[in-house]
């Protein structure tokens, strides 16, 4: 037993820890460290990094602006006259102006002399398939974060959870219409998931691929597309597969891709698959549900039989900020899933009776984080 009345050294380095926090804090050292040649340059990036969060909700709102508008696949074909787009979008000229000048600062867009041009990042930002709805869609997003404590203490009713009530099984999904809305959504933003996908795993030795919560086939076409000796079965709710079977019809790859209709949480899954794929699909759910279809995975899996998991993930020990930010509290607002680090989900997978796989670390954390595992056998 220690006697000495001498504080241990975690205790010390607490103690050193806190005073640093509490000097940092104050203004004047803020002001002293801000003249010193080698930390100078450290507090002015600390101090952009700051106003970046503080600022970053009128960014998006000016985001959001611009893309309602229209103006960055307009400019597209060329630049602009400032004012002759002010009078077509019915805003006056100097908020135009206003908004223009904003967009050029987020580098989406540049001003020259009377007009306005497009940026290499403004012609990336439109050109991405999905992200223009996907930013429309945050509209909803917005209004759920209005009063992020309450949001946080359970008191808010989240409009996101009324927009996807299809994560609540198959009896919720009777709205075709709604069905279809989530599906076209998914479908447009999951074109750069099977690109990191699709270069991150092998599937060469793959016979038969099952993709459960496959929407409407955006997914199968690109692993179909890349492998031609590869069948693909697409599981989905039935309102979802009748909207896949439409978007299949006529594509290069539609041959072989077989569609099955119904809920992982209450039907079988189709059987005869070596490899099954859950893109963006276990964060929608709890951990409970989670468990339960990694159990249907693992049974319906051969021996040796791959799943490939890929959806945004928590950094776990690490934050990141698609993960831990976005990702992490959309989910909350949906009211049924979450994002989980790499190393919880290996963990399920392993309840589950799979045996995860070494970690693959993702060249595009924001686009997708990926988790294989096999069947022992």
């Amino acid at each position: 037993m220690e006697v000495s009345g001498e504080a241990s050294p975690g205790l010390r380095r607490r103690d050193l820890h806190t005073r640093l926090l509490r000097l940092a804090a104050q203004p004047g050292f803020q002001r002293w460290a801000a003249r010193i040649p080698l930390l100078k340059r450290k507090v002015r990036s600390e101090g952009r990094e700051l106003f970046e969060l503080v600022q970053g909700f009128v960014a998006s709102q000016v985001l959001s602006a611009l893309v309602s508008l229209g103006l960055l696949e307009r400019l597209l074909d060329g630049p602009e006259v400032l004012d002759a787009l002010a009078r077509e979008t019915g805003i006056a000229p100097e908020r135009f102006h206003r908004l223009a000048q904003a967009g050029a600062a987020l580098g989406l867009l540049t001003l020259r002399d009377d007009q306005v041009r497009l940026t290499l990042r403004g012609a990336a930002l439109a050109g991405v398939p999905g992200l223009r709805d996907m930013i429309l869609h945050h509209d909803i997003l917005y209004r759920d974060l209005a009063d992020p404590v309450a949001f946080l203490r359970g008191e808010t009713d989240p409009e996101l959870a009324r927009f996807w009530p299809y994560v609540f099984g198959a009896g919720a999904a009777e709205d075709p219409e709604r069905a279809r809305r989530y599906s076209n959504l998914m479908a447009e933003s999951q074109g750069l998931v099977a690109q990191d996908v699709l270069a991150a795993t092998d599937l060469s030795g793959a016979r038969h691929l099952l993709d459960i919560g496959g929407g409407t086939g955006a997914f199968a076409s690109a692993v179909a597309a890349r492998h031609p000796k590869l069948r693909v079965t697409l599981f989905d709710l039935p309102p979802v597969i009748a909207a896949a079977k439409e978007r299949l019809a006529g594509q290069p790859a539609s041959d072989r891709i077989d569609t099955a209709a119904g809920s992982f949480r209450d039907d079988p899954l189709p059987q005869g698959a070596d490899t099954i794929s859950l893109i963006r699909v276990l964060y929608d759910h709890s951990d409970d549900t989670v468990a339960a279809l990694l159990a249907k995975v693992a049974e319906a899996l051969p021996p040796g039989g791959r799943l490939i998991v890929a959806e945004p993930m928590s950094g776990g020990s690490r934050p990141e900020r698609a993960g831990d930010v976005y990702f992490s509290f959309y989910t909350l607002a949906m009211g049924t899933g979450t994002t989980r680090a790499a190393s919880r989900i290996a963990d399920l997978c392993h309840a589950a009776g799979l045996v995860p796989d070494r970690p693959i670390h993702p060249k595009r954390p924001f686009v997708t984080s990926i988790v294989t595992a096999r069947k022992p056998g």
